[in-house]
Order: structure tokens, then C-alpha cells, then sequence
């Protein structure tokens, strides 16, 4: 981190990070963050402490969010071993379920504007759909948490499951896990087994996969159309070649 202005800047991500002020954290809020605030108002009245807490905007029409303390991954390759064991694996799992238990009684406002343009109804959850290993926070050996919401859409609860089992069984690309410390491609198939089990996903996960590849490519088409319409962090991942990446995944899951 670096000193920047009234705080320290956190170092990661396509949107340039955040800043650390104090036990708060403050970014860039955008037309979704009204939406995001309630999500996480919502938790915070349901008992569910494993995410951040919304503190309104600062005098610089910054969101403010609470600090989530602990260890992070951070921006270095490979990962440390224990981001792919069975533990973290089953706790990932545990947070998602929990997650659903109590975002399940959330429902948005009429007109509320979440970053893809989707729109909440009936049936669906809002998905944080980026909670992937460089966005946890752990304490003490435990998840604490996931951060940056700003992502947070409608989704089925199976495409909320399928986008986090894809970044921690984890199902990406090989060249993009190999990269993370992950190469034990045959302990795939277990692994997807044991995630939908702790879950409670009684389904079989071959088809599973199949929902996992349809999400894939729709964030890569999310991706491009983000891009197209001038969002500057989706403008960086499409320069980064991020969508290919994201079908290179879905095409080699069809062989998984």
C-alpha cells in the first residue's frame, strides 16, 4: 500500500483499488451504489456479519464501508497453498450458504440500478459475483468475509454457486489457475464434490458444469458490453484480454 491523500491505497483489481481511511474503506461510488448499500443494510439486519458494512458517502461522494481486518491474498502469483485446500473450500462453501439464508428475504426497490443493467424479480438472489479468492478476507484461519460489492447483481442462486465454485474449486482456465498455485487438474471432479456438498447442492455435478460454463460465457459477453458502454474498469479487463480467458475456461470445460 501506499500513502494517497487522507488514506492508504489498497493495491489490486481493474478499477484501480481503494482507499483505507481509519477502520473504513472509501471508492468510487457509481449510479449501482444506492442498490449495493441497501444489499449490505440488508445483511447487517439479518446478523449476517461476514461482509462489509455501508456507511453512506464522504464529503468527497466517495461510498464509505467498513474495514474487513485479516489476511488477504493480495496481488502476487502463486497464491499461498492453503487458498486451494479442502478447508478453505468448505468454508467458501459455508459463507455462500449462509449468504443465501439471509439475502433471501432481500428485495430491491423498484428501479434499482445494479452495474450489469439487470433486473431483480421474483426467484432470483443479488449475487456479489466476483467473491473469489483475491476478494476474501481471512482472520485467524477463518473466512471473515468477502469484499468489493460493487458487482452485486440479480442472479439464480445456481449462477451465484456456479461463479464462486469457479474461482475456488477452481474451474478458470489452466494457464490462469496454474499461475495461482493450482495444477492438481485430475482432484478437480472431488473437489466440485465436496464444494456442492458443503453447500448442500444435491445435484449431480456433471450438470453442474453445464450451468458453470453458461455463467462463464455470460461474463464474458458482460465483459464486452461493459466495455462497449464506456465502464473504464470493464474498458481495462477487456484490454487485458479477460473475455478470452473466460471462454478459453468454458471450452475446456466441456472436456471436464
Amino acid at each position: 500500500m501506499t500513502a494517497e491523500g487522507d488514506g492508504q491505497r489498497l493495491a489490486g483489481g481493474f478499477d484501480n483499488g481503494a482507499v483505507r481511511v481509519g477502520d473504513t474503506v472509501r471508492r468510487a461510488a457509481g449510479a449501482w451504489t444506492p442498490a449495493v448499500h441497501l444489499l449490505l443494510r440488508h445483511l447487517e439486519s439479518a446478523g449476517f456479519d461476514r461482509a462489509p458494512r455501508a456507511l453512506g458517502l464522504d464529503d468527497q461522494g466517495r461510498e464509505v464501508l467498513s474495514f474487513l481486518p485479516g489476511t488477504v491474498v493480495g496481488a502476487q502469483r502463486p497464491w499461498p497453498d492453503w487458498v486451494h485446500s479442502d478447508d478453505a473450500l468448505r468454508q467458501v462453501a459455508t459463507w455462500l450458504r449462509d449468504y443465501h439464508a439471509a439475502v433471501a428475504t432481500f428485495v430491491p426497490p423498484d428501479g434499482a440500478v445494479w452495474r450489469d443493467g439487470s433486473v431483480w424479480r421474483p426467484g432470483l438472489v443479488i449475487a456479489h459475483n466476483d467473491a473469489a479468492p483475491y476478494n476474501a478476507v481471512w482472520s485467524g484461519g477463518r473466512l471473515a468475509g468477502f469484499f468489493d460489492w460493487d458487482l452485486a447483481a440479480p442472479a439464480t442462486v445456481e449462477e451465484d454457486l456456479a461463479s464462486v465454485a469457479f474461482g475456488w474449486v477452481p474451474l478458470h482456465a489452466r494457464h490462469v489457475v496454474a499461475a495461482e498455485g493450482f495444477t492438481a487438474f485430475a482432484d478437480r471432479p472431488r473437489r466440485l464434490r465436496l464444494f456442492l456438498d458443503a453447500y448442500g447442492w444435491p445435484g449431480p455435478a456433471g450438470d453442474f458444469v453445464g450451468i458453470v460454463r453458461r455463467r462463464v460465457l455470460a461474463m464474458a459477453t458482460e465483459v464486452r458490453r461493459a466495455a462497449a458502454a464506456g465502464d473504464a474498469t470493464f474498458v481495462r479487463m477487456l484490454a487485458h484480454g479477460t473475455d478470452a480467458t473466460l471462454e478459453t475456461a468454458a471450452a475446456e470445460l466441456a472436456g471436464f
